[in-house]
């Protein structure tokens, strides 16, 4: 099989050109959800609980946690510009920040001055069947793989096309698929290409070069001392993306590999895996001494646990199981996981780069997708580890069917063919789309302009190990925040949804008629065309 071409063609541009799909276009949806740590002023992960003025973590839409009690997780709803989402996200800094009082968030994807996988609080929903669940499912996470890796902080970027593009798109494609099925086509041809060029965003907006070594620990690999308390790679990007990342450890032993042919395809490997035993886990145990350790034995406990840089996504009713929402009603949009929060930034992702990922959005979609075999599956496994790693290296060449390229030559390629899909998303952005791409030029002709490098140059400067350039920035953020006086209005409008919040997991814990053992079977036993058994929220 031979790659993929760059360059869009121009039958599609010229398509694409015309006033009233150039409008459509305009009507993309982003949003964000953004990971941080809980940290006390000496950068030790929290131990407090999630403060309830933030509301419920298990019902609130916008403020919950992830792995841990301290691991903040800020949900942006879908928008159609990055200035709305990034305000929204503001807010919400600014209304934890009035809730946490001496901690802070911390500013980095790597956390640091660790105290072992013991010492992280497993988050807690309440004692409702859905919140054991989730409980439960995080349990199960920190005895397959360790609590320390559960803890990295991410940004993700949520995107979608405008419904209205899809029969338009259809018709430009000659078409004859019902228009639901075509749109998830399209959708899986886009994340095909967004994992072939995956390496382009670690490089682009890695920022964690370097790590504590109280992360590390004893698994030490390809990296260096930068001093006594930090370990590093020189021309690393994202080490959160590496070999010491959660996502390249879930695949030893299990024989799990997603397949992106098509959404049936990708529906089914994940089912496999999901009903499948693995041996690996039955030495966990599920129920031990009356506990549950983990919510079965199998490949994977449920569909999350599959570590992907990249997803397709739809919206699932009340304890619907994610592969029949997909299979129900399609792909409603794609879920890029891969990005670093930028430490330099207090909410770890700014406009430019939004826009950035917008436009790479839309030319995955515009360039032929072929299906990805065994071999070039190994080549993206390995760009992408490569880019982490060893990404601002002089030279670095990269696979791909076609051959080896060096990783400059290849963004370069791309970056200029993506010029022309900028174009299109600028009709009504005053040219804001070109300047991310051109932005992003300049730090493939310098690397040191990359977020990496200018977080090695400013530890070097400030003669500072990673923790103590973390906990920096750390402060300066939350005294900035501190700074910002929130929107009355707004405030109001927090307040409301925290209270109703903690209403509605009051509610399901009182509607709760089932003991969990029951609970669970009815959770797996769903089947597409068997209705949810379980009583949706009040």
């Amino acid at each position: 099989m031979t790659t993929t071409s760059a360059a869009v063609s121009k039958r599609r541009l010229d398509a694409l050109a015309a006033p009233a799909l150039r409008s459509i276009l305009g009507q993309n949806l982003v949003g964000l959800e953004k990971e941080a740590l809980r940290v006390g002023p000496d950068g030790h992960v929290s131990a407090t609980p999630h403060p309830s003025a933030l509301g419920s973590a298990l019902t609130h839409p916008l403020i919950t946690t992830d792995f841990s009690e301290a691991l903040l997780e800020l949900v942006t709803p879908p928008q159609f510009s990055a200035e709305t989402v990034l305000d929204l996200l503001r807010d919400l800094h600014l209304f934890v920040y009035r809730h946490i009082d001496d901690e802070r968030l911390w500013a980095t994807s790597m956390p640091c001055v660790l105290g072992g996988g013991a010492s992280i609080p497993l988050a807690r929903y309440g004692s409702s069947n859905a919140a054991q669940m989730k409980t439960v499912y995080r349990r199960g996470l920190g005895n397959r793989y360790g609590r320390v890796m559960q803890i990295i902080a991410g940004v993700h970027f949520n995107f979608s096309f405008s419904e209205a593009l899809w029969p338009e798109y259809r018709e430009i494609e000659g078409s004859a698929r019902p228009v639901l099925d075509f749109q998830a086509e399209s959708y899986m041809g886009m994340i095909r290409n967004l994992q072939r060029l995956g390496w382009l965003v670690p490089y682009l907006f890695g920022a964690s070069p370097a790590v504590c070594r109280s992360f590390v620990q004893e698994a030490v690999g390809d990296l260096q001392c930068f001093d006594d308390t930090t370990l590093y790679s020189p021309y690393a990007t994202s080490l959160r993306m590496g070999d010491i990342g959660y996502q390249n450890r879930q695949e030893e032993g299990t024989g799990m590999k997603a397949s992106y042919d098509s959404l049936d395809a990708y529906v089914r490997s994940l089912t496999w895996a999901i009903e499948t035993p693995c041996p690996q886990y039955e030495s966990i145990g599920v129920k031990v001494n009356g506990r549950y350790e983990q919510l079965n034995d199998h490949v994977l406990q449920i569909e999350n646990e599959y570590y992907s840089t990249v997803r397709p996504k739809q919206i699932a009713e009340w304890m619907e199981r994610p592969t029949l929402a997909l299979r129900r009603r399609g792909v409603r949009y794609v879920e890029l996981r891969s990005l670093d929060v930028n430490a330099f930034h207090p909410l770890g992702i700014d406009a430019p780069e939004m826009r950035f990922l917008t436009v790479l959005m839309l030319y995955s979609l515009l360039i032929d997708s072929p299906r990805i075999d065994a071999r070039e599956r190994r080549f993206i496994d390995a760009n992408q580890v490569l880019s982490a790693h060893r990404g601002r290296e002089p030279g670095l060449q990269l696979q791909r069917p076609g051959g080896a390229v060096s990783l400059r030559q290849w963004a370069m390629d791309v970056l200029d063919a993506m010029g022309p899909v900028a174009e299109l998303l600028d009709a009504a952005a005053s040219g804001l789309y070109n300047d991310s791409v051109r932005a992003q030029r300049e730090k493939v002709l310098e690397p040191d302009a990359t977020p990496s490098a200018r977080m090695l140059a400013e530890m070097r400067a400030e003669k500072e190990g990673f923790a103590q350039f973390a906990a920096r920035l750390s402060e300066q953020h939350r005294t900035a925040f501190r700074g910002l006086e929130l929107d009355a209005e707004r405030l109001q409008w927090l307040r409301r949804l925290s209270l109703e919040s903690m209403d509605r997991q009051q509610a399901l814990e009182a509607a709760d008629d089932l003991d969990f053992d029951e609970f669970l079977a009815r959770y797996f036993a769903q089947r597409e065309d068997r209705p949810v058994a379980l009583k949706p929220p009040l």
